[in-house]
């Protein structure tokens, strides 16, 4: 081509469309989650969405000397099964939920949230139900949603795909931070889950593969629920129970059980020269006895994996006040064990029965 040849595409010129990108479906977007984010708002909040930042004013808040708590977290390959079923109003309540639930394991109220959601090309419609479902998570959590990035970049992934990252910001009162005077003696109570939360999910995908079933089929241990419907239940939101308790004065430290299980997320919760023994079993959800069975999991590794049934683990020195509290917010509340005196850093014994998880 001689210099000054117009190119292939000089006539009509290229813009972002061509390129993969719409912006007028991102201003959609935006215009249709306005309403969803102004539903989520709370004392503290400056402003709407559409500025370069979100401000917050911790004195209006309540707040006189507040400590600032942040988290970030994902949704992990839970949302595969978002994407292939095409349920996506739940996922965004398990991305707060993976964030807000560690805010208030150091008595932390959450203040307000924002997200990341990436995609090769925006569906404008499955983007709204996940912020619809971000805007509830963050309305049980009570907690605003102020603000995000929607990142579309043709290239980066699958047609159909998208991933999810979540931001919260929480504070508390200087001296109001948890843990606090744990120890041996106390005892220590579990909040029951929903279900497998967001933790796993490769795992759970490997043995619905080797199940042979697909997420349509009904779900084997989920009566009137499809695969797929069973196991995107949201993760519970623990936010008004435990902070709650914690006001009460019947809290001394909460561990939020993700990746890891038991093992891997109380003994972070337990100073040095104490640990845990669980040895009272509490109800596990038939899906962690399903996925157990079906994939021939160890008891150990699936409490290495998952939460099998604990939400959340929490430290008590008064279990009967703080059982009967937890019950009045609708928790399913029950001891599993107490902390002990120990030696060894970190250290977490479990003396449940061989047919617990049976």
């Amino acid at each position: 081509m001689t210099s000054g040849e117009p190119g292939p595409h000089a006539a009509s010129g290229l813009d972002y469309r061509t390129a993969g990108v719409d912006i007028e479906a991102g201003d959609a977007l935006v215009d249709a989650i306005k309403p969803l984010a102004r539903a989520t708002s709370r004392s503290g909040v400056l402003g709407g969405l559409g500025g370069f930042g979100a401000l917050f004013d911790l004195k209006a808040a309540g707040f006189k000397d507040p400590i600032l708590v942040s988290t970030t977290d994902g949704v992990g390959t839970k949302l595969k099964i978002a994407i292939d079923t095409g349920i996506h109003d739940t996922v965004g309540i398990d991305l707060v939920a993976m964030c807000v639930n560690d805010l208030i394991v150091h008595g932390a109220d959450p203040l307000f949230f924002l997200d990341y959601f990436a995609t090769g090309k925006l569906d404008v419609a499955a983007a709204r139900d996940v912020i619809a479902g971000i805007a509830e998570g963050c309305r049980q959590a009570g907690c605003a949603l102020v603000g995000g990035e929607t990142a579309e970049m043709p290239g980066m992934y699958q047609a159909g795909d998208y991933d999810l990252a979540g931001f919260s910001v929480g504070a508390a009162e200087r001296g109001h931070l948890l843990p606090a005077q744990v120890a041996p003696g106390d005892a220590l109570l579990a909040l029951g889950s929903a279900g497998v939360h967001s933790n796993g999910y490769s795992l759970v995908r490997k043995i619905v593969e080797m199940s042979g079933l697909t997420w349509s089929d009904p779900a084997p241990f989920a009566p009137g629920l499809t695969l797929g419907q069973a196991l995107m239940t949201p993760t519970r939101i623990y936010v008004r129970s435990v902070l709650a308790l914690h006001r009460a004065g019947l809290l001394k430290a909460a561990a939020h059980i993700t990746g890891g299980g038991l093992p891997g997320n109380l003994p972070r919760v337990l100073p040095e020269g104490t640990g845990a023994v669980l040895n009272t079993p509490w109800p596990v959800p038939a899906v962690f006895k399903w996925l157990a069975a079906t994939g021939r999991v160890t008891a150990e590794e699936m409490l290495r994996v998952f939460n099998c049934g604990v939400g959340m683990a929490l430290v008590v020195s008064d279990p009967s006040a703080a059982m009967a509290l937890l019950r009045e917010h609708n928790e399913s509340v029950c001891p599993i064990g107490m902390v002990v005196a120990s030696d060894a850093p970190a250290s977490i014994k479990i003396d449940l029965p061989s047919d617990w998880l049976v």
